[in-house]
This record gives structure tokens, C-alpha cells and sequence, in this order.
């Protein structure tokens, strides 16, 4: 029987660490099988994805994946905890599961399973410490970073270990592998060469963030060290087409025309959207052209860039707190946006093992034979969201991609 490995990813886009850290899981693992569950045309920390989901989907393919599933919108662009409790739901709803790797930046891994312990279990004792950093004025994710290194009773081992994003993410996997009682084992693997934000060439490995700015400046000759050949040359077709999409700005006049149109009440029903906070956007839309300036309006030492601009794309997007509260209570579909021959593989045993699930592989077919009060709705964001991503395209800009844009299928 084969050993199945599961990624949770943003491929934004695919490059070499990506590569190695697939390799290298399965080396560790002896997994035959990989599945990836990647985020589709916008991302998590609020963000525009550079390319559209089918071509990240084939550039996964190309390179070591061998089943590609989309992450609803509603849980790609959601807090951290939302973000990755929908991706393993969607692992552990298949069945078929044994591993779930994640990068991560410590090769501690005692230290974020004492981490999820304190955050799952929830103690009296570290849940007044974060009630007093709280009522500091902090951000609710620096006020839990400092009770847990007060709780923890070691601030040299966890202070590391809560700044790096990737370790972030690590935290919230295990939580919600926990939470569901899941039975896949995870493991981790460290960044060593470039880490999240790092804007630096090491070697043959730069962050996903280093190839967006490369792109901006076309700097294509450091771009194509870093990434695969074949995910490069994918990347350059998307650009003649016209068909990259730099950053959230792309959609600044959208973004302050959705918020200029919408109520105070109907911001305060935006996901992140608390303690007031709709007033501030509102008087904001209302005096700024730009989403810089927008941003710098709005943000605070409570209210973060990243949680801002999360609100921004909720406002584009249409996405409400219902919608979110809803997300938490389903399993999501699965959504398969690709697939090689090992991969139809997969698609088969799955339907074996667990004969309810909602596979989705042709959305008019889904929607037209099915109906949830739920997933429908939810199915319905994802589409949406691709309508208005195209709007970015400088090429051509026709809707409904999620009808007409096949399944990618490789050999």
C-alpha cells in the first residue's frame, strides 16, 4: 500500500526550497504519494497570489506533487488558526493520509508540541497572563507570544521560536491534528538556507518573497537560479500573457469603492473587524486614495498590517463573520485543481476509503447535482474570487475561469 505525504502550501510561486522540502519529507517519511493542499488566487497574509491557482497547481506537479487540492478562500486568506484547521480537515477527511510535513524554522520540535500543549489545555494561570498583556493595548498574537514565554518560563528556548512565520504555522498544524484527534504524523523541516521574509539569494534557495520583488524588478536571471526550470518558464508565459498580479494593489480602487459603498455596520460584520474598528476604516475610505495610505490610516500596535489588509480582501471579496463562524463547522470539499497518473491513483483510493466525500472536480456539474447551506456558499466565494482576481489580468479578463479552466492533468 502506499505512504501518503501531505503539504500544505502557498507555492506563491513554487521554487527550489519548495523542491527540496518535498524530497526531503519524503526521504524521511518513505512516502510514494504526495498530496498538496495549496491556497488558490488569494493568500494568508492577505495578499494577492502572483499566479493563478491552476498554473501554481501545475508547477507542483512538475515538481514532486502528485495531487493538487484547492483551500477554499474563506480559510486561504483567514487568521492562522482558521488557515490551517481547514487544510487539515481537508488531509484528514481523505482518508488516505499517513504524514504531514511543514517547514518550520526551529528544529525543535519538543518546543512547538509544549507550545500547542499550553494553547490546546488552555491553563488558568496562562490565560491571566494573557488577560493582563491584553489590557496593554497589544496585538492579540504578541499579548499570546509574551504569556507563553511567561507561562513557559523560558524566553531564550520560545522567543525564537513565536517570531518566525513558518513556526507560526507549525503551531496551529499540530493544534488542529490535536483538535480533530487525527491520525496523521507530522513531522517538520527546517528552513536552514533563506527564511520567510528574506529577500537574499543563498546558494540556489530565496523565498518566495525575494522572487516576487525579483519579478517587480525583473531581475530574471537570479529569478531563474532560484526556481525550478520548467516552473520559471511557466512563470515568464503567465507574464507575457499579462497574467501576473503583483500585490493587493493591483485592486486599490475595488478595495476603497467596496469599503466607501458599505455601511459602518456592514464593515463591523467583516471577519477581524472589532472594538470599533469599522468607524476607522470608514473614516479612512472615506479620506484616502490609495491602500497605502488606507493602511497607515487604520493600523495600530493592536491592529496589524497583516490583519488589515486580511480585512481588505474580506471587503473585496464579500466575506462576512457568518461566513467564517459557518467555515468552522464543516469539513470542507475537496477541490482538486490537478493531478498526474499517481495522483488519479490517490483520487481512486480515496473515493475508497471514504465513499461521502465531496470531491469536486468539475464545479458546474457539483453545483448543479448538490446543495449545502454551507459548502455551497462557500464553493460559490471561491468562484467569485477568481472573477475578481482576473480583473488584474493586463491581458484578457474573461469570468468564470472556475467553469472553463480544466483540470490540469499530467502524465
Amino acid at each position: 500500500m502506499a505512504t501518503v505525504l501531505g503539504i500544505i502550501a502557498e507555492y506563491n510561486p513554487f521554487h527550489n526550497g519548495h523542491a527540496y522540502h518535498i524530497e526531503e519529507s519524503k526521504k524521511r517519511t518513505g512516502a510514494t504519494h504526495v498530496i498538496a493542499v495549496i491556497t488558490g488566487n488569494f493568500v494568508q497574509r492577505g495578499e494577492t497570489s502572483l499566479i493563478n491557482k491552476w498554473v501554481k497547481a501545475q508547477m507542483a506537479l512538475q515538481n514532486g506533487v502528485d495531487l493538487v487540492i484547492e483551500l477554499p478562500t474563506v480559510y486561504s486568506i483567514s487568521s492562522a488558526e482558521n488557515f490551517a484547521e481547514g487544510a487539515i480537515k481537508i488531509l484528514d477527511s481523505l482518508h488516505i493520509v499517513d504524514y504531514i510535513s511543514f517547514g518550520a524554522e526551529t528544529s525543535d520540535f519538543a518546543a512547538l508540541n509544549n507550545i500547542v500543549t499550553v494553547l490546546v489545555n488552555e491553563p488558568k494561570e496562562y490565560k491571566a497572563i494573557l488577560l493582563h498583556e491584553l489590557q496593554k493595548g497589544i496585538s492579540y498574537p504578541k499579548a499570546r507570544d509574551n504569556a507563553l514565554m511567561m507561562y513557559l518560563n523560558d524566553i531564550k528556548r520560545y522567543a525564537n521560536i513565536l517570531s518566525g512565520p513558518n513556526n507560526i504555522l507549525a503551531i496551529e498544524y499540530l493544534k488542529a491534528i490535536r483538535k480533530l484527534k487525527s491520525n496523521i504524523s507530522p513531522i517538520s523541516v527546517q528552513r536552514n538556507k533563506v527564511y520567510y521574509h528574506e529577500e537574499k539569494i543563498v546558494d540556489e534557495f530565496a523565498s518566495s518573497t525575494a522572487i516576487r520583488k525579483m519579478l517587480v524588478h525583473e531581475e530574471f536571471s537570479d529569478m531563474r537560479k532560484v526556481m525550478p526550470y520548467n516552473n520559471y518558464m511557466l512563470l515568464k508565459d503567465e507574464m507575457r500573457k499579462g497574467r501576473v498580479i503583483s500585490d493587493i494593489t493591483v485592486f486599490e480602487k475595488e478595495i476603497l469603492y467596496e469599503l466607501r459603498k458599505m455601511t459602518i455596520e456592514q464593515i463591523a460584520e467583516l471577519p477581524d473587524v472589532s472594538e470599533g474598528l469599522e468607524n476607522t476604516i470608514k473614516k479612512a475610505a472615506n479620506s484616502c486614495n490609495t491602500i497605502e495610505a488606507l493602511i497607515n490610516n487604520i493600523k495600530t500596535k493592536r491592529f496589524t498590517q497583516t490583519r488589515i489588509q486580511r480585512i481588505l480582501l474580506y471587503a473585496l471579496l464579500g466575506i462576512t463573520k457568518k461566513n467564517m463562524v459557518d467555515s468552522k463547522k464543516v469539513v470542507p470539499y475537496t477541490r482538486v485543481l490537478g493531478v498526474n497518473e499517481r495522483g488519479k491513483e490517490l483520487l481512486s483510493e480515496i473515493c475508497n476509503r471514504n465513499p461521502k466525500i465531496q470531491i469536486v472536480t468539475s464545479v458546474k456539474k457539483y453545483l448543479e447535482n448538490y446543495h449545502h447551506r454551507i459548502l455551497t456558499p462557500m464553493l460559490e466565494k471561491d468562484i467569485y474570487a477568481t472573477n475578481i482576481y482576473t480583473l488584474g489580468y493586463q491581458g484578457n479578463s474573461l469570468a468564470n475561469a472556475d467553469y472553463t479552466n480544466r483540470m490540469i492533468t499530467l502524465k
